[in-house]
């Protein structure tokens, strides 16, 4: 079967106050929709993990917007948080909808005057088809269930007649995305990248802990709050992983251009280990600045796996490929093990990839005196490392890593498995 492919945009980092431009990936719809049953409300702290390990599943649509823990809102209630949707409530536009900027009481979840009350962002999808309502169900599915503090809250939804509405904890920094690749911010220091890394990594790692594979990890859809601390954001593609002897959920491909494992995109087969690999694309890009895939460069250069792999692995190279908006103030250290720790999620063979547990062990060590200090070199200067070691199997019984038996973000990209 050839590609399945339109120019649709989407919006990744919806519940942002930046505004932010569609990339080059693409994504497919089709049509149909439906309306649901009404649910109570019981919003559970979210300053620990909260959910059982590995979810029910499969669960019918009333089963899914029967969630205690999330609010079923009626159109109106938005339309009044959102000042009727206003021009200038909007966060953001992609090809699935919009996102607007409400206010809510944090007590009753009501509508509350702008600047009073609890701030959300509210995504409103454009009625299109099946496909964006499944995968407004399957948002609803999994942040319905799954609480943690590197996840996006979902405080609820709305679904009358054609209108299909998600409501959001409002990410006041919005998407990493934006701070790495957009004009104007001011550039993350290596500290905050470490932090973003690492909270990302707990999220990713808290979901394959619950047997769900995220599939669509990306700059775009991390999300940041005042503190710099990452959420993962729209669980659209979620899935959940294989059970049993089973080793591999057999999916139609979807994800974003130059985030997707080469296996994945090449057999439709997904694996934890799919997530693994998109997220050393994603560290790459945190310590290099530049996008998984840039048209604007020549050659090699536009994809940054392909570019940055030669040199991930050597002390003596690492700094050709470390983002110069950081000039220079960075822990040599510290960049080489993260750099390792990118190479190694980047496999092409997935079994030898680290879980990401492992990853986030080790990431965990940059944030220690020992990896901390700057103690960069200029960047013209080289060190001598006679013996190249992994990071990831080193310090740590976990980390022993041998080879086992075998507000606008970018578009998706749908590709059918030849």
């Amino acid at each position: 079967m050839g590609n399945c492919l339109d120019s649709s945009a989407r919006v990744d980092a919806a519940f942002s106050s930046h505004t932010t431009s569609a990339s080059e990936a693409t994504r497919i719809s089709t049509k149909k929709r439906n309306s649901l049953a009404p649910s109570s409300l019981t919003i559970p702290s979210y300053t620990e993990k909260s959910s059982p390990r590995g979810l029910p599943t499969p669960r019918s649509e009333g089963e899914i917007l029967s969630s205690p823990h999330v609010k079923d809102f009626s159109f109106n209630e938005l339309k009044n948080a959102t000042r009727n949707f206003r021009p200038d409530s909007l966060l953001g536009e992609g090809g699935f909808g919009y996102v607007f900027k409400g206010w809510i009481d944090e007590h009753t979840l009501t509508a509350a005057k702008p600047g009073s009350g609890m701030v959300i962002a509210v995504k409103k999808l454009k009625p299109e088809g099946f496909q964006g309502h499944r995968e407004w169900l399957t948002e609803v599915n999994y942040l319905g269930q799954l609480h943690h503090p590197n996840l996006v809250k979902l405080i609820g939804y709305c679904s009358e007649g054609d209108n299909r509405l998600l409501v959001y904890e409002f990410m006041p920094k919005g998407s990493l995305e934006n701070h790495l690749f957009r004009r104007g911010p001011q550039p993350l220091s290596w500290a905050t990248r470490i932090k973003v890394a690492i909270g990302a990594a707990r999220g990713l790692s808290f979901l394959h802990e619950e047997q769900v594979i995220y599939r669509d990890f990306k700059a775009s859809n991390i999300l940041l709050d005042a503190e710099f601390n990452a959420k993962l954001s729209d669980f659209g593609l979620a899935k959940a992983g294989p059970t049993g002897d089973r080793t591999h959920v057999s999916t139609q491909v979807m994800g974003t251009q130059g985030y997707a494992a080469p296996e994945y995109v090449a057999t439709g087969r997904l694996t934890a280990k799919s997530d693994v690999y998109s997220f050393g694309v994603v560290l790459l890009e945190l310590l290099s600045g530049r996008r998984a895939v840039d048209k604007t460069k020549v050659g090699v250069e536009q994809n940054l796996v392909d570019w940055a792999k030669p040199y991930l692995g050597d002390k003596r190279k690492v700094f050709r490929i470390m983002d110069t908006k950081l000039e220079g103030q960075y822990p040599q250290k510290g960049a080489y093990t993260a750099a390792t720790v990118a190479l190694q999620c980047l496999s092409t063979e997935a079994k030898i990839r680290p879980r990401m547990a492992d990853v986030l062990a080790t990431l965990e060590q940059l944030q220690t005196p020992k990896y901390a200090a700057k103690n960069s070199q200029p960047e013209h200067q080289t060190v001598s490392s006679p013996v190249q070691k992994s990071p990831l199997g080193q310090n740590r019984s976990p980390l022993n890593l041998t080879p086992l038996a075998s507000p606008l973000p970018s578009h998706r990209q749908s590709l059918r498995a030849r």
